[in-house]
């Protein structure tokens, strides 16, 4: 069970940084063989997502003079967009940083804009745990 769930909290890492990577095969897959509780499968994803989540801030918060590289993930018009948006709406939109697009993006310019980190992950983790209760709910929804 245990290496199951790190494999499922590993990829719902990798997920939530700016790899490309989509945790919910995964989540699907183990949540169909039965052998795990959806709960720990969904704790497992959520504290994954998250921590990737973490990631993200840390890199906006400290790597942000590294922004002039090629290498570096946003170009100066996301930034200044996500940033804009971030002002208006405030810390709250963390909630929404499950979104597949813009979701990444969003916990990056949180560590910009110098989010304190207890909130950030409060609202990051509601998010993001919520997105995978979902999941986990529409799989037990549909008929197969």
């Amino acid at each position: 069970m245990w290496p199951d769930l790190l494999l499922l909290a590993g990829s719902a890492f990798l997920a939530a940084t700016l790899l490309p990577f989509y945790s919910e095969i995964i989540l699907i897959t183990m949540a169909q063989t039965g052998d795990i509780a959806w709960v720990w499968l969904w704790a497992a994803a959520t504290v994954g997502n998250t921590g990737g989540a973490c990631v993200n801030w840390l890199i906006g918060r400290y790597l942000l003079h590294y922004q002039d590289r090629r290498w570096f993930p946003f170009r100066e018009q996301q930034l200044e967009k996500a940033q804009q948006r971030f002002q208006r709406y405030g810390q709250w939109t963390l909630l929404l940083s499950w979104l597949p697009v813009g979701g990444d993006a969003l916990t990056f310019v949180a560590g910009v804009m110098r989010v304190h980190f207890i909130p950030f992950v409060l609202l990051t983790g509601v998010g993001k745990g919520a997105r995978y209760a979902v999941v986990l709910w529409a799989l037990n929804s549909v008929p197969v």
